[in-house]
């Protein structure tokens, strides 16, 4: 269908081209159109116009479902038994009752027709699938993991870094570095990781998010997931933010005094650095986002004394000193629960009532 703009420009130039000599017939197969159909814009007033087809006015055909039929057929197919079900599926369940209603086509194009106005379940999602919210109200419920990369002393290699972050306490439960990015390294990783957390004794299993990289989603991992119990969990496709507690924990560990900017010399000397690290993170750094206690003091749930200490401190100080102070003491009180991609407040607050949630903070 030509519209109207590119019909008049197209007979313009045929004309012109007529006008200077040429044939019509020859002018119009190089434009791409046939000499009849310039011969019928010029008739029917086509280039003034337009095509008129969008705007028929069409007869009903008179073996159209009626009003009261189509309304029957949506009341069947919304349905309880047939809400999730597709019309391939459903017109085949209706014959083996006896009952016809209408073809598949014609269940397909009513129910599009209907979906218009109104959602039906049994549609697939509309727009961009939405974040899964992993939310964490004590260790060992949600990890995150993932691998970076440790430059070595020869340009072009490197080591590779794994590692198993506790969303709940931030503790990392499980690290390995290996001179190869492959699948059995990172299954080897969590088995051993599952085993030191004690995994097998819980009633319910942590969920492992991670990234969509080929290494987290092999066979050899997702089976050795299976058999542990550990339900997997990915970013999604195209963005970046989706596990950012492990991207900000490697930020750290490349941001440390200690680490080589030119370099590791050998694996051994990655390996090292990298228990050095490990032990700093989780014993001697006081995060930010669990109210500077360290990760191993929250994932042995030490952080409600160690806070409700400061907050006594807090109130002395300010008996000795009220005139310093001219509002409340800082806030010591624990952080709750933890959320990985948080969807809206309201969706969260209906799972954790009454709970203090973290948003988003790596």
């Amino acid at each position: 269908m030509i519209g109207l703009e590119d019909r008049q420009a197209l007979a313009r130039d045929i004309h012109g081209a007529h006008a200077a000599g040429a044939r019509l017939r020859p002018a119009c197969e190089i434009a791409g159109i046939d000499l009849r159909t310039l011969q019928r814009w010029q008739a029917a007033d086509g280039l003034v116009s337009g095509d008129g087809r969008p705007q028929a006015v069409r007869a009903t055909p008179s073996h159209a479902l009626s009003e009261a039929e189509r309304a029957h057929l949506l009341a069947v197919a919304n349905e309880p038994r047939f809400a999730a079900v597709p019309p391939a599926r459903i017109v085949p369940m209706l014959a083996d009752e006896g009952v016809y209603l209408a073809s598949e086509s014609t269940f397909s194009r009513v129910l599009k027709a209907w979906t218009n106005r109104s959602p039906r379940a049994c549609q697939g999602a509309q727009g961009g699938r939405p974040p899964t919210t992993h939310i964490a109200t004590e260790p060992r419920q949600v990890w995150c993991w993932d691998m970076t990369y440790l430059p070595a002393q020869v340009m072009g290699r490197w080591f590779h870094l794994y590692l198993i972050l506790d969303l709940y306490s931030r503790k990392i439960v499980g690290w390995e570095v290996h001179d190869a990015d492959h699948a059995d390294h990172a299954a080897y990783l969590v088995r051993r990781t599952a085993l030191a957390e004690g995994i097998a004794a819980l009633g319910t299993k942590p969920v492992l998010h991670g990234d969509n990289g080929s290494t987290l989603k092999a066979t050899t991992v997702l089976a050795m997931l299976n058999w542990l119990g550990v339900k997997p969990s990915y970013s999604r496709p195209r963005v970046s933010d989706d596990n950012a507690y492990a991207e900000s924990l490697f930020r750290t560990a490349k941001y440390r005094p200690e680490f080589p900017t030119r370099g590791f010399a050998d694996l051994d000397q990655a390996r090292i650095w990298a228990a050095d690290f490990v032990h700093w993170y989780n014993f001697n750094h006081r995060h930010s986002g669990i109210r500077y206690v360290s990760p191993a003091q929250r994932h042995a749930g030490a952080d409600h004394a160690i806070l409700a200490a400061r907050h006594d401190l807090y109130l002395r100080a300010r008996e000795r000193n009220p005139a310093r102070w001219s509002g409340n003491t800082r806030n010591w009180a624990p952080i709750g629960a933890v959320t990985l991609n948080p969807e809206r407040d309201s969706v969260i607050k209906t799972h954790l009532p009454g709970n203090h949630i973290q948003p988003l903070a790596a």
